[in-house]
């Protein structure tokens, strides 16, 4: 029998990677700043897409950022030199990241996969390019959006999209945590889910983006992506990633690919996924990326979870806390 049969599970650390929304004028401009390894994916994001994405990062204007096509290369920009910086502190004093998982939410999941080492960076960027591209011309046809409904259960939020929808529909996006629910719609059907959510109590946040994304009417979107990811090369995860869709873990090539090519058509099952990481014994999360909101999120599903932030005092915080996943270069080296 093994000498270790009986040892409890080695404590995990997984990466969790923002989406759609945590953008904002100044992101990445500090580390762009004190960083090399920073300022070199920040260069070759430009030089991959053609213009100044750098630029648009560090000063704006606000509403050019938020424009779909410019806002997912720059959040997958912006993540990927958060990692690269976090790696390269960590690299100076002799430890290396050997995360257990990563994840994404959203558009994140395409920055956790490039991440994971299963499509590289550059091909990343022209891929969240295209799907911008294809949400916004979507859009244009038949325009809808996103809504963030705070305080009722998802029971009661599928009811409020039932009853909103007619001749347009309604239909649940994300799922984030207990009582903090993302619906889609058309314009219509999403003010009348949004009416009807606020009667019953709930706090009601129209959020910018002008795309009923994860909903059943984005199919033909996401066959026009498929098209796009299909002429991609792809590789095995290397952590494996956690499913937004159905929360398991994707650990080929094609299940990757698969997953980046439908998860535009349906919800995201945020909370079921950070549940998937629990069960794999992760004991601690790491945002990496723009602003809090995976950090804030974790907290409300586990309040015991240990919720870093690389933008927080990165390495040194990883450090003091003894954090999984963070071992010496030469114990990689052996392995």
């Amino acid at each position: 029998m093994p000498e270790n049969s009986g040892a409890a599970p080695q404590p995990k650390l997984a990466l969790l990677f923002p989406g759609q929304g945590s953008q904002h004028p100044g992101m990445g401009k500090h580390i762009h700043a004190v960083s090399q390894a920073a300022r070199s994916v920040f260069a070759q994001a430009d030089e991959v897409l053609g213009f100044r994405l750098s630029k648009l990062c560090f000063e704006g204007p606000e509403e050019d950022l938020e424009n779909t096509v410019n806002t997912q290369p720059a959040i997958l920009a912006t993540s990927m030199a958060y990692l690269e910086f976090l790696r390269e502190r960590l690299g100076g004093l002799g430890k290396r990241l050997m995360p257990s998982l990563v994840a994404g939410h959203s558009l994140g999941q395409f920055t956790a996969a490039v991440a994971a080492g299963a499509v590289d960076f550059a091909d990343g960027l022209r891929l969240v390019v295209e799907r911008g591209r294809i949400m916004t011309e979507w859009a244009r046809t038949r325009p809808g959006g996103l809504a963030s409904i705070l305080g009722l259960n998802s029971e009661d939020v599928e009811q409020v999209c039932e009853e909103a929808s007619g001749r347009e529909s309604a239909w649940v996006a994300v799922v984030n945590a207990p009582g903090q629910t993302v619906i889609a719609g058309e314009t219509s059907a999403l003010q009348r889910a949004m009416a009807l959510a606020r009667e019953r109590g709930a706090k009601v946040i129209r959020l910018p983006i002008g795309v009923p994304g994860h909903s059943p009417v984005m199919h033909d979107a996401a066959r026009e992506l498929s098209r796009f990811v299909s002429t991609l090369r792809f590789g095995d995860p290397q952590p494996p990633l956690v499913s937004n869709v159905s929360g398991s873990l994707l650990t080929t090539a094609e299940e990757v690919r698969q997953e980046l090519s439908e998860q535009i058509c349906a919800a995201v099952q945020w909370a079921r996924c950070f549940l998937t990481m629990l069960n794999e014994g992760t004991s601690t999360f790491v945002e990496v990326g723009p602003g809090h909101t995976l950090s804030r999120i974790a907290r409300r599903i586990s309040e015991g979870a240990s919720v870093l932030n690389v933008q927080d005092s990165p390495a040194d915080d990883l450090l003091s806390a003894g954090t999984p996943g963070v071992v010496p270069r030469e114990v990689e080296a052996r392995r």
